[in-house]
């Protein structure tokens, strides 16, 4: 009678434990999101989905990108359907996110500098409409802030043909089959074989970095360390920079052009001596491509200016779990006090106590 009883509750516990993992929790996948806060999703349209998950999937505050197709009209479409190119849907990805974190209007500069916003016949390598570029809106502030964006990237950066990528109410999003998901991670030789040929870094690293001076202006205004890190892709030594174990408050911007890029209050130690952050300060001036350089594929991260900053890893703490490894000679320090007089007053507000 007790051996039964023991065997009995030994079951129930192991079902309560089997439960207990595989039931969803509030945080299970949930990257960056706050406890009890609405989410809000994006759908995207930019060529091959499985080169537009990782730029997003990095972000502070998304929680999710799904690979999928939108924009059609039937139901349950599959891969083989859409790449006929007739059922009017577009490779595409929904991203999930915590407005309170990233909000839709930085979603966009990341989206714009993954594309070629002037092919209107598909991207790079992809031809066929399944390919086209495309913003999807599910609101009229949604359609505002894209059309604004679109607007501003026909201004500043000065195509020589028009931009066709297509600004479209939200109708529908079916994911794509599993194998396609996070196919960058699963299958990194294949994706990078792939994305190399693709010809998309190849128009990322053209078309993307803001020329603001020349090689030679550079080389005057620059020391030769600045340069080589920011130019030619250096590293400069561990524990011997500026930065490693910088603890005052402020912010850091890009050498070259002053953009911000990070916060002292997103800065931790993370053991490399080099400096390290979980998050952009402003996600839309920094621009992720693969780095396949000595024998490894790792993240490569470079300022819209064209300065080569670091990498980013994940194994960094939380909330992001990121670790942002960048150079010290890629960055300037501006300190909590210098920010109004420097230009970066808006910054101020990091700073002040709740």
């Amino acid at each position: 009678m007790v051996k039964a009883l023991l065997i009995v509750t030994a079951i129930s516990m192991v079902i309560m434990l089997a439960a207990s993992v595989l039931a969803p929790t509030q945080d299970q996948g949930d990257r960056g999101a706050s406890p009890a806060k609405k989410l809000e999703t994006a759908t995207f349209a930019g060529g091959c989905f499985w080169c537009m998950v990782s730029p997003f999937e990095h972000l502070d505050g998304v929680v999710s990108v799904v690979s999928g197709y939108a924009g059609g009209t039937t139901k349950n479409p599959t891969y083989e359907e859409v790449s006929t190119g007739t059922t009017g849907y577009y490779e595409a990805i929904q991203v999930t996110y915590d407005p309170a974190k990233v909000s839709y209007k930085a979603l966009l500069p990341v989206y714009w500098r993954q594309i070629d916003p002037t092919d209107g016949g598909g991207q790079f390598v992809d031809r066929g409409p399944q390919y086209r570029t495309a913003i999807f809106y599910r609101t009229d502030e949604e359609r505002r802030l894209a059309e604004e964006s679109k607007e501003e990237i026909a201004r500043e950066w000065h195509f020589d043909k028009p931009i066709v990528t297509r600004i479209i109410p939200f109708t529908n999003f079916f994911p794509a089959e599993a194998y396609q998901q996070d196919f960058y991670q699963k299958n990194p030789l294949r994706y990078e074989i792939y994305r190399l040929g693709s010809g998309r870094d190849a128009y990322i690293e053209k078309h993307w970095k803001e020329k603001k001076q020349s090689k030679a202006e550079l080389k005057k205004d620059l020391t030769p360390l600045q340069y080589r890190v920011t130019q030619e892709c250096g590293t400069e030594k561990p524990f011997d920079n500026a930065y490693w174990n910088n603890h005052r408050e402020g912010i850091y911007v890009d050498i070259v052009s002053g953009e911000p890029l990070f916060s002292s209050t997103d800065k931790f130690d993370s053991g490399t001596g080099w400096p390290s952050f979980t998050r952009p300060l402003e996600p839309g001036n920094i621009v992720e491509k693969t780095d396949t350089s000595h024998f490894m594929v790792r993240t490569e991260v470079d300022s819209t200016s064209g300065s080569h900053l670091g990498h980013v890893f994940d194994d960094g703490p939380k909330p992001t779990g990121l670790r942002y490894c960048i150079n010290s000679a890629a960055l300037r320090f501006i300190p909590k006090e210098d920010l109004q007089k420097d230009g970066y007053g808006e910054y101020l507000k990091l700073f002040r106590k709740k």
